[in-house]
């Protein structure tokens, strides 16, 4: 009867170089990348100096299956951005701010402008109507409501 001993698993060299970049991306200190770079699949590939392709779930099943884990277990803090990011992103939002106020006025103004030509039509028909009424010959009809008051 034999006993097996089991042998440490042998960790290739490529491996080691992207369990590396994975602690620089994880303690957020990267070599390579750009600081405050999320942490991916394709960020620890490029971390470790190499074509993204070359960190495969074939090749390395567990060392893609720990990354993923601790993408999904850490997913709410990776939504944190650069100041750089927040930086341009509140930029943009202001930009969008400021396209929105100014199609805002030019509709201010136009609606005014809209009000004003009504208002002026309104009162050219009023003081039309005033000088018809001027030129028609006076009427002998009176109206039921003027006699009633006449009684």
């Amino acid at each position: 009867m034999s006993s097996k001993t089991l042998e440490p698993k042998k960790i290739s060299k490529a491996e080691l170089k992207f369990r590396d970049a994975f602690e620089r991306l994880k303690l957020g200190k990267p070599d390579i990348v750009p600081k405050g770079t999320p942490l991916s699949q394709n960020n620890v590939a490029k971390e470790a100096g190499v074509d993204p392709s070359a960190l495969r779930r074939a090749r390395f099943p567990e060392l893609v299956s720990e990354i993923q884990d601790w993408i999904e277990t850490h997913k709410d803090e990776q939504t944190h951005k650069s100041s750089r990011q927040m930086m341009l992103a509140q930029r943009s939002r202001n930009r969008d701010l400021k396209e929105k106020y100014k199609s805002l006025e030019e509709q201010r103004d136009k609606a005014l402008s809209q009000l004003l030509d009504a208002q002026t039509c309104i009162l050219e028909l009023t003081l039309e109507n005033q000088r018809l009424r001027a030129q028609l010959p006076s009427s002998k009809v009176t109206h039921l409501s003027d006699r009633n008051n006449l009684s």
